[in-house]
């Protein structure tokens, strides 16, 4: 007789584990679930994200692709995990979701960042993104990294922007305006 999922033992996946000063970033768990389906709920939390409350379900396949990244990629996303309390807040890394968009962003790393919304201004986006980043700057074998923000985002467009990202373009996507920034790996 099989056990029900959640009785059995994920697999060990080679995802580094990252520290900040706050935040530790480790590889995504069913544990996480919980808390990932409250935050994508929260309407401060989806407003930039399609505009609407992101169902139990489709966080679990989020978490899952998140998963598949890294054994199909050796890149993906990292839950981060605030020290203080031992709490999924949110996620940050690198992700390749072949995106119907003009320019094409396929087969280049897209960043993206996500952060439960009571934990806004603590400082930990910038934290996850500078640790992410840095492993990136490190592995990555191509010079560039990209990533979409909703132009009304002022909040991850400053974020972006203080980390290099510039844009390059604005294209549709899902009926809406969106704006595509590009990283390149610092010189040295």
């Amino acid at each position: 007789m099989s056990q029900p999922l959640s009785l059995l033992a994920a697999p060990a996946l080679a995802v580094p584990l990252l520290e900040t000063p706050d935040l530790l970033l480790r590889a995504p768990r069913p544990t996480d679930l919980p808390e990932a389906a409250a935050m994508h709920q929260d309407p401060a939390f989806y407003r930039f994200l399609g505009g609407h409350a992101h169902p139990e379900e489709d966080v679990w396949r989020r978490m899952l692709s998140q998963v598949g990244h890294w054994a199909l990629f050796g890149y993906g996303i990292w839950a981060m995990e605030e020290k203080a309390t031992g709490r999924f807040v949110g996620t940050v890394g690198f992700f390749d979701v072949q995106r119907d968009l003009t320019p094409s962003l396929k087969g280049v790393p897209e960043a993206g960042w996500v952060l439960a919304p009571r934990l806004h201004g603590r400082g930990y986006a910038s934290q996850g993104l500078t640790a992410a980043l840095a492993w990136a700057d490190a592995h990555f074998p191509g010079p560039r990294t990209v990533c979409i923000i909703d132009p009304d985002n002022e909040a991850s467009l400053r974020l972006a922007h203080k980390f290099g990202y510039r844009e390059f373009a604005r294209s549709p996507y899902h009926g809406q305006e969106i704006v595509l920034l590009e990283r390149f790996r610092p010189a040295g």
